[in-house]
């Protein structure tokens, strides 16, 4: 089918390369304006850039599509299908009308649980038990077209963040390229979302990165592996910064936010309910340690506390 691919993030990346080695047309690739990025803020290329380019294609990285030109080399592509994974920019009617075909967003979630911007790190934080990919055919409206497929897998006790978009950009791009063929052959059908159980999953706000201490600790350690590895749990400690990267619960008391214990085996944290062990930790500007090595660094006291300014 010739298509028109529209992504920019490395679970985009994944879904381009399956739609390729299937034998796909991909007549145009759209992706976000490249973005400063690293120590020096220098331009960098998207990973849906960096591949096509790899592969011949003809890249588009508009600010807007909205604008005239942008909509007339659209055009000119003659795609019969519109694919979308994780693109950055929301798609105008002018856009989603081009297809002969339609166009297709492969979300990660099982919607309508979860429509919106960040649905893996939320699925993490509500402590769901299983997640999943809908291919979707898009309306106007955010997440909310009929679905063409859907298919669950589990989440496990130890998935972060990145290893459920690990599992999930490499479902997303198998279902991609298997519904495109159900919607070649006349095979595909189309599901209307249920009203009910739809819920919206916003972007992942800098604040929400700090823990809170006085909440029970089993939502502290899903709030360390859906923040991991971006932009990571963080607490303050003496007025620095420290960020916790693996963590934890123990059944412990005491007053939320105060160190019960400091040892190889771990920093453990007093919460609402319960402690959280933490097993590595990052200071402003350091490394990431295990806690023996950590402590070595910045010792860490019985009493003293997490979570204060002051």
């Amino acid at each position: 089918m010739r298509i028109i691919f529209a992504g920019t993030t490395a679970f985009s990346e994944r879904a381009l390369s399956a739609l390729l080695d299937a034998g796909h047309d991909v007549a145009l690739v759209l992706t976000q304006p490249d973005r400063p990025a690293g120590r020096g803020l220098r331009p960098g290329e998207s990973a849906v850039k960096r591949l096509a380019r790899e592969r011949g294609l003809e890249v588009c990285q508009p600010a807007t599509l909205k604008d005239e030109l942008t909509l007339a080399r659209l055009r000119a592509a003659r795609p019969e299908a519109l694919v979308v994974a994780a693109y950055g920019l929301i798609l105008p009617p002018a856009v989603l009308g081009l297809a002969s075909r339609g166009a297709f967003n492969i979300h990660a979630s099982l919607l309508p649980r979860w429509r919106g911007a960040a649905p893996i790190q939320r699925a993490l934080l509500a402590g769901d038990r299983e997640t999943g990919i809908t291919i979707m055919k898009m309306d106007a409206g955010l997440d909310t077209g009929p679905t063409v497929a859907q298919r669950r897998i589990a989440i496990g006790d130890d998935d972060d963040a990145q290893a459920l978009h690990d599992k999930l950009a490499a479902l997303g791009a198998e279902m991609m390229v298997a519904a495109l063929a159900d919607i070649a052959a006349g095979r595909a059908q189309l599901v209307a979302q249920p009203a009910a159980g739809a819920s919206y999953a916003h972007k992942i706000e800098k604040a929400e990165a700090q823990l809170n201490w006085t909440r029970p600790c089993t939502e502290l350690e899903r709030a360390v592996r859906a923040l991991r590895p971006v932009p990571g749990a963080q607490s303050v400690l003496r007025r620095e910064s420290v960020k916790l990267w693996r963590a934890h619960c123990v059944d412990a008391q005491g007053q939320p936010g105060t160190v019960l214990d400091a040892g190889p085996a771990g920093v453990s944290i007093a919460c609402g309910s319960g402690a959280l062990v933490v097993t590595e930790l990052q200071r402003a500007g350091g490394k990431r340690l295990a806690a023996a090595d950590f402590l070595h660094g910045c010792p860490i006291s019985r009493g003293e506390r997490f979570g204060t300014t002051r």
